[in-house]
């Protein structure tokens, strides 16, 4: 059996339905490693009518990891008489990476009969998104009670009946609807940032539009990922009481999207290693904050001296995208709760069925036919946890894939690149090269050692002033980023998780290179310059 072929019923390759160009986009930053069977069937829950053409999936499993299909994007825009650069420019804030000039991004064949199907579910998926926007104000002020209810029914629940109309009534109507509110708040975020800095970039150029594009934390209202490093400082300093940090941020930490993973408060162990992390090795956070607003004054006060006449206007709109920008963190913020609901549900359902950890390996369907008497899916479980560990030993995908991908035939191939894959371009190896190139993601040039890190628990290997280098980053890095001296990353943009980060914290970054932890190794000497999106290696 190859790799990537169907394990009784449940689909790991979508590469295979057609000739269409993947990406991870930001789900690279979500889904950071191989996904258990049911997160990849929450995933498709959450986002069944995420549809724009008409019986194509907008999300496909490349064997374990999710991708976009950039190629249903394309035969929209092609619809709309649009080409590849007005479809880039729309998908700036979704891609968080760069497609490659080379690479053809071809339109799936939709005949002429079918564009008035398709501009109808273009204007559902878009008044979705609107009516999610609208409803941002109630999730944000209602989810946390709703959140307590439900797991405490949970809790209280003796029987499959019960579970399954708990499930019915209560959980899976409230997580459906809440998903369109993040993605229309993340929608809105970056759309107005994204246009807003394009302007700020003609005006001022990269490095001041980056910096005036920061300065999203109020000291009242920081960012959920930086309250987590924050609030974890206080907890090793004693201004805060673990009691307090675990209300606050407990259900924040690694792989949150995965349903499998336990959430901090749910794990100890990591919480007291983070904390011991930062007794050991104090960082001051306030201070790098600091020094952020102070490039953001310096910036906004040469803005003023250049362009007097815009100053009002651009304030106005500066303002504008930070309050979105906060709203949106707090969106995905409140949005993990929903997903730390459905792992509570699926182990109370292991609960009444003696399957432990194993019931991550069923469907969201299979757990609720367990709960009518069906247990024939549980004799899936061996055969799908033999096909996810050897997912798991295999290097990290691609970012971008074209075509038919066998993740183990790729992977065994000495000659394989590691940014992108072209199934009908044969093998070939990376060209040579002094300079990567991603996207600016902070501002600010530096050089200094590489440190790769492939996993945020070895956060510790990272030292005070070193490069961090990684695949992406979540929440659950947020805590290294304060010692680096800059961060490069895979995968990434302007408005992903790294970019933000780094540019609160003013720490130069370079994102959305493709394949730096590949090109780069710990000890070589590099100058990032985050304004220009590059990262040059000096000594290797």
């Amino acid at each position: 059996m190859s790799i990537c072929e169907d394990t009784e019923t449940f689909e790991w390759n979508d590469s295979l339905k057609g000739d269409y160009l993947w990406s991870n986009t930001n789900f690279g930053e979500a889904v950071t490693e191989v996904m258990t069977p049911l997160t990849w069937s929450v995933i498709q829950f959450t986002l069944d009518d995420w549809i724009y053409v008409p019986g194509i999936a907008t999300v496909g499993n490349l064997c374990g990891y999710p991708y976009v299909n950039i190629s249903v994007f394309m035969s929209v825009f092609r619809a709309m008489g649009k080409g590849r650069p007005a479809l880039l420019q729309a998908l700036e804030g979704t891609l968080y990476l760069n497609i490659p000039q080379e690479m053809e991004i071809p339109a799936l064949p939709v005949p002429w009969q079918k564009n008035i199907p398709l501009f109808q579910q273009l204007l559902r998926t878009q008044r979705k998104l609107n009516q999610g926007k609208q409803r941002l104000a109630t999730f944000l002020e209602t989810n946390p009670a709703w959140f307590a209810q439900a797991r405490e029914k949970l809790q209280q629940t003796q029987s499959s009946a019960g579970l399954l109309a708990l499930w019915h009534e209560e959980i899976r109507p409230h997580i459906q609807q809440d998903v369109w509110t993040v993605l229309g708040s993340a929608t809105a975020a970056s759309d107005y940032t994204n246009q807003l800095r394009r302007d700020l970039v003609k005006l001022v150029g990269p490095e001041h539009a980056s910096a005036l594009v920061a300065n999203l934390s109020q000291p009242a209202d920081l960012l959920p990922s930086l309250g987590l490093s924050v609030g974890l400082s206080q907890v090793a300093s004693g201004q805060m009481t673990l009691a307090a940090y675990l209300e606050q941020y407990g259900h924040r930490g690694p792989h949150e999207f995965e349903i499998s993973a336990p959430r901090p408060v749910e794990d100890p162990a990591w919480l007291r290693a983070q904390i011991e992390h930062f007794r050991l090795s104090p960082v001051d956070v306030p201070g790098l904050m600091d020094r952020q607003k102070a490039a953001y004054a310096a910036a906004w006060e040469a803005f003023q001296r250049q362009h007097p006449s815009k100053t009002n206007s651009i304030q106005r709109r500066l303002q504008e995208s930070a309050r979105r920008a906060r709203l949106r963190e707090q969106a995905r913020s409140e949005y993990v709760r929903d997903r730390w609901m459905i792992r509570l549900f699926a182990l109370r359902v292991s609960e009444l069925n003696s399957l432990g950890d194993d019931i991550f390996f069923l469907t969201l369907n299979e757990i609720l036919a367990l709960l009518t008497g069906d247990r024939s899916a549980a004799g899936y479980i061996p055969g799908r946890k033999e096909l996810y560990q050897r997912y798991q030993a295999l290097p990290r995908y691609p970012s971008v894939i074209r075509g038919y991908f066998d993740a183990l035939a790729w992977a065994a191939d000495l000659h394989r690149r590691s940014d992108i894959y072209q199934e009908r371009a044969g093998a070939s190896a990376q060209a040579p090269s002094r300079i990567l190139q991603g996207s600016p993601g902070s501002a600010g040039q530096v050089e200094g050692i590489v440190r790769v890190i492939d996993h945020p628990d070895h956060g510790d290997q990272l030292q005070a002033g070193e490069i961090l280098v990684a695949a992406q980053t979540d929440i659950a890095w947020t805590v290294i980023f304060p010692r680096a001296a800059a961060v490069v990353t895979d995968v990434g943009a302007v408005l992903s998780h790294a970019a933000i980060v780094a540019r609160e914290l003013s720490i130069p970054a370079v994102v959305g290179c493709l394949d730096a932890t590949t090109r780069l190794k710990s000890g070589d000497r590099v100058r990032v310059d985050g304004s220009r999106g590059t990262v040059e290696i000096l000594e290797n």
